[in-house]
């Protein structure tokens, strides 16, 4: 099997750090850096909820991409595949401030969980109003009577867009905060892979998957997952997929949901878009609607040979707040019209 080991990098110690600034220069009229966060060129008013996400590096755009309006207040990033500090956590924090409190949303790993915890505690001893939700969506990382300990995976893209877009109308925190449980709790996601990478500064392999088996069930950080045979065709591995889903969530028939397909990295559009066609058929022969659709990259795992599913179980506001414009480095969008 071959890897990937050679990178387009200068110093491996400044990867984050250059990537920063050369990200936040090719989209400066929407972010800035401050301190080494990512932040809107432009706060929004006073009197709004500001949002925060604090996240390992390596899964861009994922989240450098979706701070701007409508979107993210303020992104934290951390060295390669691991959570910032709580410091740090908590000047981003400041950052995002806008006099109506802060709402952190926490990807569900161990890490990125813990550091948020001791940054929230040390923020509200500077008297900083803030509340925290964590966020998962990954089914083949827990099963549904443990909901709380699965992973957040592709599927909160849909969380961070619905909240996003209410915190820009001027919704309280505490609303802010319901709809994140809401729209998580609507969401689901699961996520295959072929072969592994390389890590950019150890130069070892996050895995040992074999170049042409395809894991289900592979984790943002390369854990791995049950093998299928390598003769299962794309339309066989979207109903299986989607099945799962659809199982887990209770989807039934007349559900209207989101759909996205995300890439892990390195896939084709033409491989996604074969994804994204019998995803969506798969979808539609339970009778289940598809009404918004997502694809491309996301939220990735370097350069994997791979891609997530993930369903949203929309309701009448959910769709509304999904329908908002928004504009980041790596997502925008005009509002919507009914």
């Amino acid at each position: 099997m071959t890897l990937r080991s050679r990178r387009f990098v200068n110093d491996p110690t400044a990867i984050v750090s250059e990537m920063l600034e050369g990200y936040v220069a090719a989209h400066d009229s929407v972010i800035a850096l401050s301190d080494g966060m990512v932040v809107r060129a432009r706060p929004k008013p006073a009197g709004h909820v500001g949002l925060v996400v604090a996240n390992g590096s390596g899964h861009e755009p994922a989240l450098i991409g979706w701070v701007g309006p409508g979107l993210l207040d303020v992104n934290v990033p951390g060295p390669i595949f691991a959570s910032p500090g709580p410091a740090r956590i908590v000047a981003g924090l400041r950052l995002a401030d806008r006099g109506a409190g802060v709402l952190l949303l926490v990807s569900s790993h161990a890490g990125d969980i813990m550091n948020a915890s001791m940054s929230l505690t040390k923020a509200e001893a500077e008297g900083l109003r803030v509340e925290m939700v964590v966020l998962y969506d990954d089914i083949a990382s827990a099963p549904p009577d443990r909901s709380e300990d699965r992973r957040g995976g592709p599927g909160l893209f849909f969380v961070w867009k619905i909240v996003g877009a209410l915190a820009e109308a001027g919704a309280s925190l505490e609303d802010c905060a319901a709809m994140a449980r809401r729209a998580r709790d609507a969401t689901r996601s699961i996520s295959a892979a072929m072969g592994t990478v390389v890590h950019p500064v150890s130069g070892q392999p996050l895995g040992s998957a074999g170049e042409t088996e395809l894991s289900v069930g592979m984790g943002v950080h390369g854990e791995g997952g049950d093998v299928l045979d390598e003769g299962t065709s794309a339309n066989q591995i979207a109903e299986l997929l989607i099945s799962r889903l659809v199982d887990d969530a209770g989807a039934l028939p007349g559900t209207n949901v989101g759909l996205l397909v995300n890439d892990s990295g390195s896939l084709t559009l033409m491989e996604l878009s074969i994804l994204y066609r019998g995803a969506r058929r798969a979808l539609e022969q339970r009778g289940i609607k598809v009404s918004r659709s997502w694809i491309g990259r996301y939220a990735t795992t370097l350069d994997q040979a791979g891609f997530g599913f993930a369903i949203s179980l929309f309701d009448r506001e959910m769709e509304r707040l999904y329908d908002a414009a928004a504009r980041g480095a790596a997502f925008s969008q005009v509002a919507v019209r009914a």
